[in-house]
């Protein structure tokens, strides 16, 4: 699909970001800019659709994503001349814009500053406090981060983007209780997001490497549930299979070598179960390889990384199952 400037801009490659960015001096001379945010000034100018700050705002990030400054100042220009600059969305694009353009870390602690001064006038001002939590991920300021989006998420509980950030600032410091808590937040506010219930999967297989209180082997049998019902929403959804045969072979190798799991006072699925569940992630994921593989024109969706690493795990069990 073609990369367009109406469209969110968070999944484009650098050069489709690039290609959007030269698309600034063809957009910017059809739409003649306005100087005044008067409910007036609509009677001597072109009627106003919604799609063209749309346009406006993709292609501010563009240009800042690939160094177009002045591009970007334009386009920053007319949207604050549109909508003032006490707006909160604008206030954060022009946060985003000085962001951009900073040289050095001295410069970052400024800006960091400023939205600490918004915030202490108005402490619901979200866009401000999204772009505060960015800011210190970005200056490596995890911790400082993590307190800033508890402090967000304290009166805007229902902003499952943040949950989901907070998941992964909770990964990055090795907190898996945390991060799991956290998704299953978002899974509150979006039961049906398989993408969510395979990565809460994820997670749990990592706390479940790293578990030193004995509960290991709970937190795979709670990936095995997320990757499971991942594949249900989802029936193509190589993530999911990938996860549901790592947490099955898992299980059964460990119920092979004589595990008890009864005493740990929680219950695992019976054996034969899961043997099905292997399978049909086994089956799944051949499947895929070898369609992606033979260029099937409706099988092309798949990323690369994730059809060779599928690839790779078929191998390394069929060598197992072998010797």
């Amino acid at each position: 699909m073609a990369p367009s400037l109406l469209r969110p801009q968070v999944h484009l490659s650098n050069a489709e970001a690039l290609k959007l960015a030269q698309l600034a001096p063809e957009v910017l001379k059809s739409n003649p800019k306005v100087f005044s945010a008067s409910p007036l000034a609509a009677i001597f100018s072109a009627s106003e659709t919604s799609d063209v700050w749309t346009i406006y705002e993709n292609l501010l990030l563009a240009c800042l994503r690939t160094g177009d400054d002045k591009a970007a100042s334009d386009c920053l220009e007319r949207i604050v001349i549109r909508f003032g600059p006490q707006d909160e969305r604008v206030m954060a694009l022009e946060g985003l814009t000085k962001e951009a353009k900073a040289t050095n870390n001295n410069e970052l602690e400024k800006i960091l500053t400023e939205y600490d001064a918004v915030l202490k006038e108005n402490d619901a001002n979200v866009p401000i406090a999204k772009r505060k939590v960015a800011l210190l991920r970005s200056m490596g300021k995890t911790s400082e981060s993590i307190a800033a989006l508890n402090t967000l998420l304290e009166f805007n509980t229902t902003d499952g983007e943040s949950w989901a950030e907070l998941a992964d600032l909770y990964l990055e410091e090795g907190l898996y209780a945390q991060a799991i808590y956290s998704l299953e937040e978002v899974l509150v506010l979006l039961p049906n997001s398989w993408t969510t219930q395979a990565r809460l999967g994820e997670v749990s297989l990592m706390a479940a490497s790293t578990s030193t209180e004995g509960n290991g082997q709970q937190y795979v049998i709670e990936a095995l549930k997320r990757f499971s019902r991942s594949v249900e929403l989802c029936d193509d959804f190589l993530r999911g299979y990938y996860g549901l045969k790592l947490s099955s072979d898992r299980l059964l190798e460990g119920s092979a070598k004589g595990k008890k799991q009864q005493d740990e006072g929680f219950m695992i699925p019976d054996s034969k179960t899961i043997q099905k569940l292997n399978e049909m992630a086994t089956a799944k994921l051949a499947e895929i390889v070898r369609r992606y593989g033979a260029q099937e024109k409706l099988w092309q969706g798949y990323d690369a990384a994730e059809v060779a690493a599928a690839r790779e795990l078929l191998s390394r069990t069929s060598a197992q199952v072998t010797r």
